[in-house]
C-alpha cells in the first residue's frame, strides 16, 4: 500500500466551521478498532491466526495507520497501543532464544493470538445474540434494509468495513495518471458541498457503486474530499455502505 505524501488537511466552509479550520473523520465508536483492523490483515493476508507473520502484518498495520493520519481520519488511542504492542512483539522475535533451563520459551506472538481468539469469540457470540428477536422488536415489519435494495434478487450484500474502503479507494488513487501526492492545504473543495451531492446522486438514483462516486475528471484532492464526506455521512447514518456477497463491489444505499 502506498501512502500520499502531503497533508491531508480540507479545509471547511462556512457552514461546517471549527477552531482550527481542519475537517477530521472521527472513527471512534462508528468504525472499527485495532482489534478489527488486525482480523482484517489477517483474513485479507490468508494467514493462520495461531502462525501470525508478525512482521508483515506489523508493516501493513503501520501503514494503514500512516494512511488514516494522512487522510485526517481521527481514530481512538487504542490503534496506537496496538501499534506500539506489534512492534514490540516483532522486536523480540528478531532475538535470540536462549534455551539455558532446557525449557522452550513461549512464543512472543502469543501476546496478540490470544486476545485476538478471545475478540473473535466475543465478536461471534454478540452477533448470534443480535440476531435473537428482541421482545417487541419482531412485531412490526422492519423498515427495508439492504436487502431490499438490490437490481437482482439473488444479489447479496454484507457490511463493508472501514478497512475494506481505504482498500478500494486507494486503489483508485493507484489508478490515477502522474504521481500520488496529496496536498488539501486548499478551500476548493467543502465537505459539506460533496455531502450535498452525493445525497442528491443518491436521491436520483437510489444506489451507487463506491466507484460512481468519483469522477474519472477529478484530481486527488477532489476525491479525498469525496472519500471523508462518504465517510461523515456513514458516521452519521445517512448512508448504508455494503459489500456484494460474490463480486466484491462495494455500494451505497441511501438511508
Amino acid at each position: 500500500m502506498s501512502l500520499p505524501d502531503g497533508p491531508a488537511t480540507v479545509r471547511r466552509s462556512s457552514g461546517f466551521a471549527m477552531p482550527d479550520s481542519r475537517y477530521e473523520v472521527k472513527v471512534e465508536n462508528i468504525f472499527e478498532g485495532p482489534m478489527d483492523l488486525l482480523v482484517y490483515l489477517i483474513h485479507k493476508n490468508e494467514v493462520d491466526i495461531y502462525d501470525i507473520p508478525i512482521a508483515m502484518i506489523t508493516e501493513q498495520y503501520l501503514e494503514y495507520i500512516a494512511w488514516m493520519k494522512v487522510m485526517n481520519v481521527d481514530f481512538a488511542g487504542d490503534f496506537l497501543l496496538m501499534a506500539a504492542t506489534l512492534t514490540q512483539i516483532k522486536s523480540k522475535m528478531l532475538l535470540p532464544v536462549h534455551d539455558a533451563d532446557g525449557e522452550d520459551e513461549e512464543d512472543p506472538r502469543l501476546e496478540i493470538t490470544r486476545p485476538l481468539i478471545e475478540y473473535l469469540r466475543m465478536k461471534t457470540a454478540a452477533e448470534q445474540l443480535n440476531q435473537r428477536p428482541v421482545l417487541g422488536e419482531d412485531t412490526f415489519s422492519r423498515a427495508p434494509g439492504i436487502e431490499a435494495f438490490p437490481h437482482d434478487p439473488a444479489d447479496r450484500f454484507i457490511q463493508v468495513s472501514l478497512f475494506e474502503l481505504i482498500d478500494a479507494f486507494q486503489r483508485i488513487i493507484e489508478n490515477m495518471p502522474g504521481d500520488h501526492g496529496v496536498d488539501l492545504d486548499t478551500e476548493r473543495f467543502s465537505i459539506q458541498d460533496k455531502i450535498a451531492h452525493i445525497i442528491e446522486v443518491l436521491e436520483e438514483k437510489g444506489s451507487v457503486t463506491f466507484r460512481e462516486l468519483f469522477s474519472r475528471d477529478a484530481d486527488r484532492e477532489e476525491m479525498i474530499a469525496t472519500f471523508l464526506a462518504l465517510l461523515e455521512m456513514g458516521k452519521l447514518g445517512l448512508v448504508r455502505i455494503a459489500q456484494h456477497y460474490q463480486n466484491g463491489t462495494i455500494r451505497l444505499f441511501y438511508q
